[in-house]
């Protein structure tokens, strides 16, 4: 990690991904919270997850790598601070599906320009041509580890 380390392990790509995702996350978090909206890095890893038409609590669940309970849990609080619905499934009488709620969408709608200002910022600290070499691979690499892209 640093010359001052030489035994230090150089972190490994996952880390690497995972540390500008967590300063992205923080950035939104910090600026909804500014803004009145409480939501937690759990609830807020669930609600990005809700499809726009809706999802089912059990897609939900594998998608933030949860149990059924815990995203249960989850969506009560949210459904509780007004962020999502429950709603019946079309497709499926005996079912429900969640999905945004006004709320969530107006703290969906803040968080936005914050990414974009996130993202900027790294564009301008790699440079476009890096930018947009990091975002190619990514998609790429989406391809063989994201099960719902």
């Amino acid at each position: 990690m640093t010359a001052e380390r030489p035994d230090a392990v150089e972190p490994n790509t996952g880390l690497l991904l995972f540390y500008p995702y967590r300063a992205l996350e923080s950035r939104v978090l910090t600026a909804l919270a500014e803004a009145g909206f409480e939501i937690t890095l759990a609830q807020a890893r669930l609600l990005q997850r809700v499809a726009d038409d809706g999802s089912r609590l059990t897609d939900l669940a594998a998608q933030a790598q949860v149990t059924k309970q815990t995203a249960g849990e989850l969506v009560d609080q949210l459904q509780r601070r007004r962020y999502v619905e429950r709603v019946p499934d079309p497709s499926d009488g005996r079912a429900r599906l969640i999905r945004l709620a006004a709320r969530g969408r107006e703290a969906a709608a803040l968080a936005a320009p914050v990414v974009a200002t996130v993202e900027a910022e790294w564009a301008t600290h790699l440079g476009p041509e890096s930018m947009t070499a990091l975002r190619a691979a990514l998609t790429q690499l989406r391809e063989i580890t994201d099960p719902w892209a």
